[in-house]
């Protein structure tokens, strides 16, 4: 990867980026290189490195660490677009220890969007907190047929897989999802759950889940730490 020193781009940027990059595809993840070793490499000035890293601990990316230098936060969370997996599954498969505390939970009558998205026109609502390591990632919002939610909360929802209560103690069994994914911003009341500056931007995961029956069972809105996650997809092209 190189800088243009052509483009509009300010240099900062486009090295912030690269270094970004690199982080999430796992090319640093413990000690990034030095100040000096980013001149070198990239013909640039100092001034121009320590702003991109600057950028990238404010972002909560990079920590700097007195007398030892500048690491990786976090390690990224790969996780496979096309795949129903858990939370739980894509933070244990990048040897983290995933974890989870239950927030709050209630039946609802919930928003117009959300209606028209499941037809629900009554939810039972439980909301999480998702760690990683004992790191907040994420807040996690779901929503669930009545019936559903009230089972649910039986059990003991701090550090469960809900999709694994649903499938393997309700019997029910997930055939399909449609997700949507997308950037944006916390909302004001999940603000105090994750260690984030004000106005970070988020990766919003809006998840619909099906039975075989093709009935909604799940309305998942998850929000999390954008520096956490990064996905992974398979292409291929179509000849003829």
């Amino acid at each position: 990867m190189k800088l243009d020193y052509t483009s509009a781009i300010p240099l900062h940027i486009q090295l912030k980026d690269i270094i970004e990059k690199q982080v999430a595809e796992g090319i640093f993840s413990e000690q990034i290189p030095s100040e000096r070793q980013f001149i070198g490499e990239y013909n640039i000035s100092r001034s121009t490195v320590r702003e991109a890293i600057n950028l990238l601990v404010r972002e909560g990316i990079l920590e700097k660490r007195h007398g030892k230098g500048t690491f990786v936060s976090l390690k990224p969370i790969h996780d496979w677009l096309g795949n129903l997996s858990s939370t739980t599954e894509a933070i244990r498969d990048i040897g983290m220890k995933p974890g989870a505390k239950l927030i709050t939970h209630y039946k609802t009558i919930p928003s117009t969007y959300i209606q028209e998205r499941t037809g629900f026109t009554e939810a039972y609502f439980i909301k999480r907190v998702r760690y990683a390591d004992d790191i907040p990632i994420g807040i996690e919002r779901h929503y669930y047929p009545i019936a559903i939610g009230e089972e649910l909360i039986k059990y003991n929802l701090d550090n469960a897989t809900l999709y694994d209560l649903v499938q393997n103690e309700l019997g029910i069994q997930f055939a399909e999802a449609d997700q949507t994914i997308s950037s944006g911003y916390l909302l004001p009341e999940d603000m105090e759950y994750l260690d984030v500056p004000a106005n970070t931007n988020v990766m919003i995961a809006v998840r619909i889940i099906k039975d075989q029956a093709g009935s909604v069972v799940e309305m998942e809105e998850a929000f999390y730490r954008s520096d956490m996650y990064s996905f992974k997809l398979n292409l291929s092209r179509k000849f003829g």
